[in-house]
């Protein structure tokens, strides 16, 4: 298969908002509504998540050319999970804090859409840099987006940001913010937000032809 020849640049800045997968694919709401209800969760997860992204890409751009097409998705499991364990140890280890924080969320990994999602539609079909640069976008996007989500939450909801109170909000906080309630309303209005910035409007038909993500996915031809 023929790799892409996309330019590096693009895809180390495509995921931070164009591309975002949360706010913009609405990919990994599970952890993005579940972690966020503090900034320091938010960037925990998103740090994890990168890395193990980081990881599976560049095995799986390796060894695309030998993986047998028919077990391709168990192979991708299998290498995604073993990163997600290393991480798991690593955390329990030196971080023992945040890894009870991120709690289920932290195995859940393995089955992130996020990850296994660009392993299909990217890792396996593109050389190891431009894998690793796609990665290392998609990650830092995922993890802006909950750290915009934890901090506002958390602002909110409990008057404080990064441990540190803050004054008159302390006092009166919104708990609703911190409930699962809050994280869906401030998830609705920070991706309002962005279709705003990007100017972005819902596609005019359906089918690949209307799909933003049509170029990457190599169907757009397919499909009518």
């Amino acid at each position: 298969m023929a790799e892409n020849k996309t330019p590096l640049v693009k895809e180390l800045t495509k995921g931070i908002l164009k591309e975002n997968p949360t706010l913009v694919m609405l990919l990994g709401m599970c952890p993005t509504l579940a972690v966020t209800t503090q900034a320091m969760n938010g960037i925990g997860m998103g740090l994890v998540t990168t890395f193990v992204l980081l990881g599976s890409n560049i095995v799986i751009s390796a060894l695309r050319k030998v993986i047998p097409d028919k077990v391709r998705i168990p192979a991708f499991i299998v290498i995604i999970a073993s990163f997600v364990t290393l991480i798991g140890f690593l955390l329990e280890g030196f971080v023992p804090s945040l890894y009870d924080s991120l709690g289920i969320y932290l195995t859940l990994i393995t089955v992130n859409c996020i990850i296994f999602g660009r392993a299909e539609m990217f890792a396996s079909k593109n050389g190891i840099v431009a894998s690793a640069c796609d990665a290392i976008g998609m990650g830092l996007g995922f993890t802006m987006a909950l750290f915009l989500m934890g901090s506002i939450r958390e602002i909110i909801g409990s008057g404080k940001w990064m441990g540190l109170e803050i004054p008159v909000l302390s006092n009166n906080p919104m708990l609703l913010f911190i409930m699962p309630a809050g994280g869906f309303f401030t998830l609705g209005m920070i991706i309002a937000a962005v279709n705003k910035l990007t100017n972005k409007k819902p596609p005019q038909e359906l089918g690949c032809s209307g799909c933003p993500h049509a170029e990457s996915c190599g169907k757009a031809g397919d499909c009518q």
